[in-house]
């Protein structure tokens, strides 16, 4: 299998990305995923783009530059994290989940199937119960 694939940017760039050890998922070039994240085969990270020790990233996910699934976060499948937004510690995301550029989901924070997150939103975690973010 090959160990790496190659995608030309809007401007003419060409990123670089390489398989993750934990699951297959391609990584740019300048991107940093723990080795004990999971990345699905099908998930995309792109360079700047962090994801930390424990976390998981399901199928077809997209992170964008500058993002960060903090640790033992969850994203679910066809999950969109914008640029340069921050998924809380231990934060659960659904299937179809839209995060939009530099928003910011607080830890713990779980959020419903197909929700949206404004661009530049903060969403805090309320109450002892997770708290949970309706599309």
């Amino acid at each position: 299998m090959k160990r790496y694939e190659e995608l030309e940017t809007e401007d003419g760039k060409v990123v670089r990305y390489q398989r993750h050890e934990n699951g297959g998922g391609l990584v740019a070039k300048g991107a940093t995923v723990d080795a004990t994240a999971y990345v699905a085969d099908s998930a995309w990270v792109d360079p700047g783009a962090v994801v930390e020790a424990g976390a998981s990233v399901g199928k077809f996910c997209w992170l964008e530059p500058g993002a960060v699934v903090q640790q033992r976060a969850r994203l679910g499948s066809h999950v969109h994290v914008g640029r340069d937004a921050v998924v809380g510690r231990s934060a659960r995301l659904g299937a179809r989940v839209d995060v939009g550029a530099r928003a910011q989901l607080d830890a713990g924070l779980v959020v419903e199937p197909e929700a949206r997150v404004a661009e530049g939103a903060h969403v805090p975690r309320s109450g002892v119960a997770p708290h949970v973010l309706a599309a």
